[in-house]
């Protein structure tokens, strides 16, 4: 009897062993990011306004997250992602309010062919490029590389489709498709052709101290002013080499016939605080720099970059001056997961416009979960 009972006690234990291990692992994680800081801009004709007050995410935008993976055997995974973007000082979600406007994902993936996902992600320009080589990513204010690349200021799609290749010999491949790219933006209609398109591509090699990416973003404006002849087409190269001692980046982006996306300096002279999101201008051609370093010093980071966009016309605002936005930003790790940081930032000719400048100082905490 005693054998039997035992018997039946290790199937049943086998059996939630198995059960447990068939289940999707599904992982809870996020940033909390609040600060203080200084912003001023200033303008032509005496316009000039400041604050000194609350920022978020000055270091990490805050959010928080659902991701997990199911084993289907085989090397095969499902996978998930759902991220939400908050605003700390204030409790309100960020994204003009969606539930999960930073991520939302499906999708499938194996080390062997690769990963499919489906739904709202960003582009290879702004994951595998511009926040890969900037050390301020997209994030400190007027310091975010999107202030000047145009395709990296954390563009999201819509409706995307993704592959991404399997990693052979530290080079990777990603290809990806939107059939809406925003449709909580614009008006959207039925048919194929009255949808606001996208296609993003990247390929990026890492091994030892080298990072190398380039990437490439078209956007179809089929429903904007029903002009189905806009199309805006972005790319961006750019690289670190890691010599320990400092980390140098590199980048040279360009774009055509209008402007994806950019950083919003909060306030400004009429038409000149930002570009805005898909803004077509028909001949509009701009070149994108930037030169960054990193000095790793213990649980220290102190880090800088130049970042330049120069019009080569003024077909966009009218104005075609060269925006340049100096940085310069330290951080100090308190745990693994907590750090303290401050940055300042000077942008001149915002978004081309002459004599628009942006002033911005700051103090801040970030904590990861």
């Amino acid at each position: 009897m005693k054998f039997k009972l035992c018997a039946l006690a290790a199937t049943l234990a086998a059996g939630l062993v198995s059960a447990a291990q068939a289940q999707t692992t599904v992982t809870l994680y996020g940033v909390v990011d609040l600060g203080i800081g200084y912003e001023k801009v200033e303008g032509p004709n005496g316009f000039e306004q400041s604050r000194v007050g609350m920022i978020d995410g000055g270091h990490g935008s805050s959010r928080f997250g659902l991701k997990g993976a199911e084993d289907l055997g085989g090397g095969l995974k499902a996978i998930f992602t759902l991220e939400n973007g908050y605003n700390a000082s204030t409790g309100k979600q960020g994204q003009s309010g969606r539930l999960f406007g930073r991520q939302a994902t499906l999708g499938l993936q194996s080390d062997s062919w690769g990963k499919i996902q489906a739904g709202l992600n960003k582009n290879f320009q702004t994951s595998w490029v511009g926040e890969a080589v900037s050390p301020f990513g997209t994030n400190f204010g007027s310091a975010s590389i999107g202030s000047t690349f145009s395709g990296a200021a954390s563009v999201r799609y819509d409706n995307l489709v993704t592959y991404e290749t399997p990693k052979f010999g530290g080079f990777q491949a990603g290809v990806g498709y939107s059939f809406n790219a925003d449709s909580g933006k614009t008006n959207t209609g039925f048919a194929t052709d009255l949808n606001n398109r996208a296609t993003t591509l990247g390929l990026r090699y890492s091994a030892g101290p080298v990072y190398l990416a380039a990437a490439y973003d078209s956007v179809n404006l089929s429903n904007q002013n029903s002009r189905d002849e806009d199309e805006i087409q972005s790319f961006m190269l750019g690289g670190t080499y890691d010599f320990e001692v400092v980390k140098i980046g590199l980048a040279y982006g360009q774009v055509r016939d209008g402007w994806m996306k950019n950083t919003d300096i909060g306030v400004g002279p009429s038409g000149a605080r930002y570009a805005g999101s898909y803004t077509a201008a028909k001949g509009f051609r701009a070149n994108s720099y930037l030169v960054a370093a990193t000095v790793p010093l213990g649980a220290n980071k102190v880090f800088a970059s130049w970042q330049a966009a120069d019009p080569k016309n003024d077909k966009l605002n009218g104005q075609d001056e060269t925006t340049n936005v100096y940085s310069i930003g330290f951080t100090h790790d308190l745990s693994k997961r907590t750090n303290v940081y401050a940055y300042a930032s000077y942008a001149d000719n915002f978004y081309f416009r002459e004599d628009v400048k942006s002033t911005s100082v700051a103090v801040g905490l970030r904590h990861r979960f």
